[in-house]
């Protein structure tokens, strides 16, 4: 264990602690941390304007995405596990997003499909939505959320596969007795399949809006690091970049990331505190 341990503190622990430490200081970089108590946290809430920018584009991002992906990965995981001829062939078709993520290569493909002359606009023009024509989807700050968003969404094959295997543990006999007593579909998607899945979209939900709150590379790539006008894809994370590598000002970085720190982890406890009124668990 003595070599984990030793990791473990020099590449993990002691920048926490140290991070933590110049969160109270106004230290930049080539300067020495002067402690300024909890200036930079007042700040975040009283004179940075961006700040609130990136908290309301992270948090429409986060609560409307996550719950779309949650949506449509439990969707295909419904349809997969159907006993049909070539249905491995089309899980692996399905889990493909998911390996290649939310990447830089993706990012810059993301920009070609939904600019002004990509692939989007064209197949809406073909369907007669002349609205569209010249529409850059990633720039316009009314709409370019959403083009994250369904990046996000995109990215469903991990919780898919996850979802799926959860299915393939609930017992045939309950369908086959739901269906003698008259259940049809609906009845038995709610009555057995939902309540046998609440653990897991627990563990899913969790897991996702953890990596949502994180997200960074899509937004850096398609607003070209500026946030976008009017600071429409100003995510917390890449608020934090510009602050900490742009402007050099490590110790209001340092508080930030604490406060994203802190934010997930209330989130997490709420979602597991409301598990209590909701999740099944067959014991």
């Amino acid at each position: 264990m003595v070599p984990w341990i030793i990791g473990f503190l020099v590449f993990i622990g002691y920048p926490l602690v140290y991070s933590f430490w110049l969160s109270f200081t106004d230290f930049r970089l080539f300067r020495d941390p002067n402690f300024i108590g909890l200036r930079n946290y007042v700040n975040m809430f009283t004179v940075d304007s961006s700040f609130r920018d990136a908290v309301s584009v992270t948090l429409r991002y986060v609560f409307i995405s996550v719950p779309f992906q949650l949506f449509f990965a439990l969707l295909l995981a419904l349809l997969l596990n159907r006993k049909i001829v070539g249905i491995t062939i089309f899980r692996a078709i399905f889990y493909i997003p998911s390996l290649l993520g939310g990447s830089v290569a993706i990012a810059m493909l993301w920009r070609l499909v939904f600019g002004a002359e990509g692939l989007f606009n064209q197949v809406l023009l073909t369907l007669g939505v002349q609205a569209v024509e010249g529409l850059s989807w990633y720039s316009d700050p009314n709409v370019n959320l959403w083009t994250l968003i369904a990046l996000r969404v995109w990215q469903f094959g991990s919780p898919m596969i996850i979802f799926l295997a959860a299915l393939k543990q609930i017992p045939e006999s309950l369908y086959e007795s739901a269906r003698i007593d008259g259940a049809g579909a609906v009845a038995q998607f709610r009555k057995i399949t939902v309540p046998f899945l609440t653990p897991i979209i627990l563990f899913n939900a969790v897991m996702q809006l953890n990596s949502a709150f994180q997200t960074f590379s899509p937004a850096f790539i398609i607003s070209n690091g500026t946030g976008g006008r009017l600071n429409s894809l100003l995510f917390y994370t890449l608020h934090l970049y510009r602050v900490g590598f742009v402007e050099s000002r490590m110790g209001y970085a340092s508080g930030l990331a604490w406060l994203l720190v802190v934010t997930i982890g209330t989130v997490s406890f709420f979602v597991f505190w409301s598990s209590n009124r909701w999740v099944y668990y067959n014991e």
